[in-house]
């Protein structure tokens, strides 16, 4: 009886034991499961793998990075810049035609003001009818797409428009690198001019350093300019008067007392000019009859004369 009451509640609960390890570990493998088959977060409406959201990959090739081409301004493209870690040099060419050129580029430098650039020229000329206009735009790099397609919008119709843009990014890597190398030469030369024992050394050593410094001016006044014209892009707008359209006049319709009152003037003329006519044989008519009756006289004298007395 103490055997079958020992044995008897083991037996009873003897199946929790299995239970409570087999059930963690079928929630670890669920677990796994569901990490495994959750697609990732952001990329997951595009298809985008998770192997592009990984260390060290460019934003440009992420699918939330804009397309070229996506954005358009009064009928123009917009061109979107993706890789801002290169030094490239861009440059861009409106050609518009308005109503009022003067007041569109009264417009286009407060657009160039509010995005922190500055117009470097302006040209205003032309008559109240024929006006035209010119500008010579810069604004930040990182502004150039809004600065296009805020001058694109503006009162007027593109008629041409050219974006130009020069990668100098191997060219400036290598200015730096013997802009760099100078300045370690420099360093150099100023150590031996330190130690200079004698006064043709330190000429000597001088006249090297002048020449090194003279090389890094030049190299920095490079690297500057090439500096400035990355990070500040440029932009020229030209504004034209728009042309009016060409109205052709329509037939006048057909009106007969129009005809008639041209008939009558025409009656009035003729009838003036037979006036003159006949004005013109009365005052001057006289002469050849004068001249006839002389020539008949003379012909009768002489046939006078010759008829025997």
């Amino acid at each position: 009886m103490t055997g079958k009451k020992a044995g008897g509640p083991m037996k009873r609960f003897g199946w929790l034991v299995p239970a409570v390890l087999v059930i963690p570990f079928l929630a670890a493998c669920s677990g796994v499961g569901s990490t495994t088959s959750a697609p990732p977060q952001g990329g997951g409406e595009r298809g985008v793998a998770p192997a592009d959201f990984a260390v060290g990959k460019p934003a440009a090739v992420n699918a939330t990075a804009p397309k070229t081409g996506d954005s358009v301004a009064n009928g123009v493209p917009v061109p979107q810049a993706f890789d801002v870690s290169r030094s490239v040099i861009l440059t861009a060419n409106i050609s518009m035609r308005a109503s009022d050129p003067w007041a569109v580029a009264d417009k286009a430098q407060a657009v160039v003001a509010g995005l922190g650039g500055d117009v470097i020229g302006l040209n205003q000329s032309g008559s109240k009818d024929n006006q035209v206009a010119s500008l010579t735009i810069r604004v930040p790099s990182d502004r150039f797409t809004d600065a296009l397609r805020q001058l694109r919008a503006l009162d007027g119709e593109v008629t041409s428009s050219t974006v130009d843009g020069k990668d100098v990014t191997d060219q400036y890597v290598d200015l730096k690198a013997r802009l760099s190398a100078k300045q370690t030469e420099e360093q150099r030369y100023n150590a031996l001019l330190a130690r200079a024992a004698t006064i043709d050394e330190i000429l000597k050593i001088d006249a090297a350093l002048s020449s090194v410094r003279t090389q890094i001016e030049q190299l920095q006044g490079q690297v500057n300019s090439i500096a400035t014209r990355t990070h500040f892009s440029t932009i020229t707008m030209s504004i034209t008067p728009a042309i009016a359209p060409i109205i052709t006049p329509s037939p006048p319709a057909w009106d007969p007392a129009r005809t008639v009152a041209a008939a009558l003037a025409t009656l009035a003329v003729v009838l003036k000019g037979l006036a003159d006519v006949t004005i013109w044989i009365l005052v001057f008519g006289w002469i050849p009859l004068v001249g006839l009756a002389v020539t008949l006289l003379v012909a009768r004298g002489r046939r006078t004369a010759r008829v025997p007395a």
